[in-house]
């Protein structure tokens, strides 16, 4: 008995590792509030050791909670535009047409992160875009910044106190905060199922985390599953500058990209921006799950002409893959199979002229139980189509030019 208690008192004596010191946030109960209808908390926090930051701080965050309180509700999370901090990005929530990215539906949670009240340090990765040349050489590379692993930690820290649904957790931003959404929630997959970029502020800090061209991923680094990619930015608005690049390396990687444009400046109002565009909200990208297969639509026949980066005054609006949809049925060890449409003309009403038919290469992605290796041999069927194949050196699947029309049809995946 002496034994074991002389082990227990060493045990509770012994320092605690890095990895386990806890980072408990502490919640400024005076701050509780109301928000419309819906529960609000206030979070300040210090930061960990392995974040980086050359000195301590402490940084706010606000967590909105669902108006019906629920368990295992989705998670929606918020990075503010540099005209903001994390409490005027909050209350511009109360308005309609006030920076409308802000607002979460009602059923979910929602989280706001804050960059300004230290933001020579923070600044979303360092505020890095095309007009800074000091900036860009400051925050090249791609090294996780200590902001990107703080925004990280808090998010996997609200996940598990308020019982957050892991597989529906959702990055969104606008103009610098949109910026950030790109970049840090491209690298970050495993943790976010879809991402929403409002006129994000600069393509530098994705291409530089996503090591797009002229870069190449270095040999140690494994980058996870991309989520879905929604970004709305115009060709008046000098922030969107550089948006070719942004589009051939998203298409290039195989990486899924929901894109609409139109000359509407650096605007937040969804409904002004709609009167030029009104596919914006049109994909549900709160639907989709990180346990779930999805289809990335590359190199389409129905996309728009670009107009980056030669025909920036064009008043025309545009698109590119906004039509495309999928939807699982089955994805075992053997054999996966998808439905593969163009929306319904009868379902969108939009100003667009909707194809009947548009061709497209097709990857699967995020596959759950279907696996390959590189080089492994594959079959295909797509309606009367059919076809064999090899993965590709990431292991994944690609069927070149499938005809798709709104007429659902089955895409079936064999080993």
């Amino acid at each position: 008995m002496k034994t074991v208690l002389l082990a227990l008192l060493l045990f509770v004596s012994l320092p605690l590792r890095a990895d386990d010191t806890a980072w408990v946030p502490t919640k400024d109960a005076a701050k509780d509030a109301v928000i419309n209808g819906r529960a609000m908390e206030t979070f300040e926090a210090g930061v960990k050791p392995e974040w980086g930051y050359a000195a301590p701080q402490q940084d706010t965050f606000v967590v909105v909670h669902p108006k019906v309180e629920r368990k295992h509700a989705p998670l929606y999370v918020v990075l503010h535009s540099a005209g903001h901090d994390v409490m005027s990005c909050v209350n511009c929530t109360r308005t309609v047409g006030n920076h409308d990215i802000y607002r979460a539906p009602d059923d979910h949670f929602a989280l706001y992160v804050d960059c300004r009240k230290n933001q020579a340090r923070d600044w979303w990765w360092g505020g890095m875009h095309g007009k800074d040349q000091g900036l860009i050489k400051k925050n090249s590379g791609g090294d996780t910044m200590p902001v990107e692993k703080r925004v990280i930690d808090t998010v996997k820290w609200v996940i598990q106190k308020y019982e957050i649904d892991p597989i529906r957790v959702y990055l969104s931003g606008n103009s610098m905060g949109g910026s950030g959404t790109l970049g840090i929630g491209l690298r970050h997959g495993d943790l976010f199922a879809a991402i929403k970029a409002n006129v994000p502020a600069g393509i530098e800090h994705v291409s530089q985390r996503m090591y797009f061209a002229p870069q190449s991923v270095p040999e140690n680094v494994t980058l996870s599953e991309p989520p879905v990619c929604i970004d709305y930015s115009a060709p008046n608005d000098g922030w969107a500058e550089g948006h070719d690049r942004f589009v051939k390396s998203m298409n290039d990687r195989k990486y899924s990209l929901v894109l609409y444009w139109g000359p509407f400046g650096h605007a937040n109002n969804s409904a002004q921006i709609m009167k030029v565009n009104d596919l914006i909200d049109s994909f549900d990208w709160l639907s989709i799950k990180k346990n779930e297969a999805y289809a990335v639509f590359t190199n389409a026949t129905c996309n728009s002409k670009l107009p980056w980066p030669d025909d920036l005054k064009s008043m025309a609006a545009g698109q590119v893959n906004a039509f495309f949809r999928w939807n699982n049925i089955s994805d075992s060890a053997v054999k996966i199979e998808m439905l593969l449409s163009l929306v319904n003309a009868a379902d969108l009403k939009t100003q667009f002229e909707i194809p009947k038919e548009a061709s497209a290469d097709v990857t699967l992605r995020r596959l759950q139980s279907f696996r390959l290796k590189p080089g492994d041999a594959f079959q295909w069927t797509f309606g009367a189509a059919k076809g064999e194949g090899k993965a590709d050196a990431q292991g994944l699947v690609t069927l070149p030019a499938l005809k798709i029309t709104a007429m659902p049809t089955t895409l079936s995946v064999t080993k």
